[in-house]
């Protein structure tokens, strides 16, 4: 006889970066929904209800210790958020060695390791990665090659795993959001809020139909203003 199906408030989600911006209105509506909510994060975030590992995803050993702790606590994993980012922007010229090992280490190699730590527990729970990418991943701009370049990579990663796991149920979707008003101050009427990026995430982990599993999904403002023609703003506008 197979085991129940556990209840939301049963399920454990993991979230990187949830310290504040998207990251943290992700974990907010994931234990909004029900679920216990841990999160690896470079600074705390000192919410009650988030179960906190302070981590520097950049450091191997850290990330793997990150991991362990959160399954010795909790005992299982059921959803896992690769959020974490760092975007560093400069030209192909001026870019920093140590900007452009530290993009890829957090944005790209974290992920892949976050993902090795996690198979395990997400295979026994038949679960569901999300990964957050970005439209820097396929639209470029002046001054962002190391941001885009580790974007773009996580399609390969994501679609990668899907493929690998779909025969062991667990689902893998990567996230590709347009503009986010991810900072405190930023009241644009142009971007996206957090919560309604958490919201996407939201469904994404607990409503998706059971015979289908989103590979990809875009997602972009519903307004736009004047067209830009150069940099990081053009993201706004597409």
């Amino acid at each position: 006889m197979s085991s129940p199906e556990p209840s939301a408030g049963d399920r454990v989600a993991l979230v990187t970066g949830a310290n504040r911006g998207t990251g943290l209105a992700i974990a907010a509506e994931l234990h909004r929904r029900g679920y216990r909510v841990a999160a690896l994060n470079r600074t705390p975030a000192g919410q009650d209800w988030l179960s906190e590992v302070i981590c520097d995803l950049a450091d191997p050993a850290a990330l793997e210790r990150a991991v362990a702790e959160v399954l010795e606590r909790h005992g299982r994993l059921d959803v896992c958020v690769a959020n974490a980012v760092v975007r560093r922007i400069a030209t192909v010229g001026e870019l920093s060695a140590e900007d452009w090992d530290e993009s890829v280490a957090v944005n790209l190699t974290s992920v892949f390791r976050l993902v090795q730590a996690t198979l395990p527990a997400l295979r026994a729970s038949s679960g569901s990665y999300v990964v957050m990418g970005s439209h820097a991943g396929t639209r470029w701009f002046e001054g962002g090659f190391a941001y885009a370049a580790t974007k773009g990579a996580l399609k390969a990663l994501v679609e990668t795993l899907l493929l690998e796991e779909r025969p062991n149920g667990v689902r893998a979707t990567l996230l590709s959001p347009g503009a986010i008003a991810n900072r405190a101050a930023d009241d644009t009427p142009l971007k996206m809020t957090t919560e309604s990026v958490a919201r996407c995430v939201g469904y994404l982990v607990q409503d998706q139909p059971v015979d289908l599993v989103y590979g990809e999904a875009e997602i972009r403002p519903a307004r736009l203003g004047e067209p830009q023609v150069a940099g990081l703003d053009r993201l706004q506008y597409v």
